[in-house]
């Protein structure tokens, strides 16, 4: 990206995360309005969004700023020396601000109060587990089609959440910004506040691990190190 300069990048980053956040928590809320009780339909309408958002995202913010939207992310590409430090910290900061950013406007379009603190339960040994394999996976499948360019990245990546909204214990946060936007909205994406640590920490596990297998895998073309 020698083209875009870091304040550029820097909002990519941030609107591009927003724009996640809102529509995964908006999506919530309107899936559990009109589910009429059902968690599974609810959960249903606020998978397919959400993967279908990923796709438009990296397409639009992919050639902008790598469209990380995701700390894990991040840190996968600044272990693999292709992120410098400082622009990974800067990364970091701006997806965390840009997913309260998007909370706040998931709940002005519904609303509710501007951030809220979650009530909802999300812990565990089995969910913390499953956003260690949701991350894993995530990560894997960018490493694994970056060859591909960047629409393969985009669909894969969204065909992964969509998968692993199901698969997981956890329906897949897999991202440390999505898991501190979530623990602000007391609605059906919601994460208590409390819980939001091991979340991240299994999630930067889970990144972390997958640089290290794809790096093992894929040799000289899955690494930088």
């Amino acid at each position: 990206m020698p083209d875009v300069d870091l304040p550029q990048r820097l909002g990519g980053e941030a609107l591009g995360t927003a724009m996640l956040l809102a529509t995964v928590v908006g999506s919530g809320i309107m899936a559990e309005n009109l589910a009429g009780g059902n968690v599974a339909i609810a959960l249903l309408g606020n998978t397919i969004p959400t993967g279908a958002i990923l796709i438009v995202l990296i397409l639009v913010f992919g050639p902008v700023s790598g469209a990380h939207f995701n700390p894990a992310v991040t840190l996968a590409f600044a272990l693999r020396r292709e992120l410098p430090p400082w622009t990974a910290s800067c990364y970091v900061l701006a997806q965390i601000a840009g997913a309260i950013l998007g909370v706040v406007v998931a709940h002005l379009m519904f609303e509710l109060d501007w951030l809220q603190a979650s009530a909802r339960s999300r812990t565990g040994a089995s969910q913390w587990f499953a956003e260690g394999v949701a991350t894993f996976g995530l990560v894997m499948a960018i490493l694994g089609t970056l060859r591909w360019g960047t629409r393969v990245v985009a669909v894969s990546v969204g065909l992964y959440i969509t998968a692993a909204y199901w698969f997981t214990a956890s329906t897949s946060f897999a991202n440390p910004a999505v898991t501190i936007g979530r623990a602000f909205t007391d609605t059906f994406s919601g994460i208590q506040p409390a819980h939001a640590p091991a979340f991240i920490a299994a999630q930067f596990a889970g990144a972390v691990t997958a640089v290290l297998v794809m790096r093992w895998l894929l040799g000289r073309a899955g690494a930088r190190v």
